[in-house]
């Protein structure tokens, strides 16, 4: 391990944390968020919508079960730096392959330990997600030259970070079994996950970069359209937003995702703004306005779609709804079309939060698929 170099956290608003360094050594420059995760910390970060974000662990202890090469949610690990308060000496699980703190080396991770990661969360909550950096080795300085640093860095609003993270190029992940369903999916920040769990109710999803036309969409003959999850402002996805609104016009059986509902809701006419530190963890609770069932959820989001809980407006494609709300702030969770076959969720529905409370949606989007057949 790395230990015992000095490293430190410093904020945009000067506030600074030291520590010792944890992964590589080195500089990284991003927003600062928290984490109120407890596990699936190999989850967390290879989560494509982490990018250019710096995440705060909430649970004291992390690395416990080490690195494994089954539970990556993408190809890499995308989290602009990690902060951790006690960090596993020695990883014990049976799959566990190597330590976290190499597979942050390997990656180039720069990381930092020891930090009172309860004082900082507090301080993120009170005063928001803000630019931060961590500096270990030979890139720790002067405190005000390391903040002139930070403050140099661009700010979460206005950043179209899902182009960073799209496919290059389109890849099909087959049904298991017979296929019932052909699904085009646009990569917004796709996690792994995601097409298995479509996989799994024999759907065969074609993953198509954001860069995709109209015409590249319904070249693949889909039953049906997936907006994903992604990192970023969605006040940048013009062209994801377009494409909805064709998808829209065409009656397209239609599901979204996280940064998929903030597409959506752009799509039907809703604003969307940055929130003070949003949602991220795996113990969120979101009601459903239909049922008034509470489902727990996982969520990665700092930007949410403006509306209010159970609120129905107009849209050039008809009437819709805010479905789903989050009680503990009343932000929107969900959006559901009333006159074309269109819904989404603000949270992650291939996670294992609750552990299954939302893998039903996906059930859902079937029975959309099945009833336009």
């Amino acid at each position: 391990m790395s230990s015992r170099t000095p490293a430190v956290l410093v904020l945009e608003d000067g506030r600074s944390f030291r520590g010792e360094s944890y992964g590589a050594l080195g500089r990284s420059l991003g927003e600062v968020v928290f984490s109120t995760a407890m596990t699936g910390y190999q989850e967390t970060l290879t989560d494509p919508s982490y990018h250019r974000q710096i995440v705060v662990q909430t649970a004291p202890q992390i690395g416990n079960t080490g690195w494994n090469d089954e539970d990556d949610e993408s190809e890499r690990i995308w989290v602009a730096g990690y902060v951790v308060r006690d960090p596993a000496r020695v990883p014990s699980n049976w799959r566990s392959v190597r330590s976290l703190d190499e597979e942050l080396t390997n990656q180039g991770i720069v990381g930092i330990s020891g930090v009172d990661t309860r004082t900082l969360t507090r301080h993120i909550r009170e005063r928001g997600a803000m630019r931060a950096g961590v500096f270990s080795g030979d890139a720790v300085a002067d405190l005000d030259q390391l903040l002139a640093e930070v403050r140099q860095a661009p700010e979460m609003a206005g950043s179209d970070l899902a182009r960073d993270v799209t496919t290059a190029k389109p890849y099909v992940v087959k049904a298991d079994g017979e296929r019932r369903f052909t699904v085009a999916a646009l990569d917004l920040g796709i996690k792994s996950n995601t097409p298995r769990m479509m996989a799994a109710r024999g759907i065969e999803v074609h993953v198509l970069p954001l860069g995709s036309t109209v015409d590249d969409v319904l070249a693949v003959s889909p039953d049906g359209v997936f907006l994903s999850n992604g990192p970023g402002d969605p006040a940048t996805q013009d062209h994801a937003v377009a494409l909805t609104k064709e998808f829209l016009s065409r009656r397209l059986p239609l599901f979204g995702i996280c940064f998929g509902n903030q597409v959506l809701g752009r799509a039907l006419g809703r604003g969307t703004y940055k929130m003070r530190y949003g949602h991220r963890g795996i113990n969120i609770p979101v009601i459903d306005v239909a049922t008034g069932k509470v489902a727990i959820t996982a969520q990665n989001h700092g930007f949410a779609v403006e509306g209010t809980p159970g609120e129905r407006f107009d849209s050039e494609f008809g009437a819709a709804q805010v479905s789903h709300y989050c009680p503990n702030d009343d932000t929107v969770e969900g959006l559901r079309c009333l006159d074309v076959p269109a819904f989404s969720v603000q949270y992650h529905p291939e996670a294992a939060a609750g552990p299954h409370d939302a893998a039903p949606l996906f059930d859902q989007f079937v029975e959309l698929m099945d009833g336009k057949k």
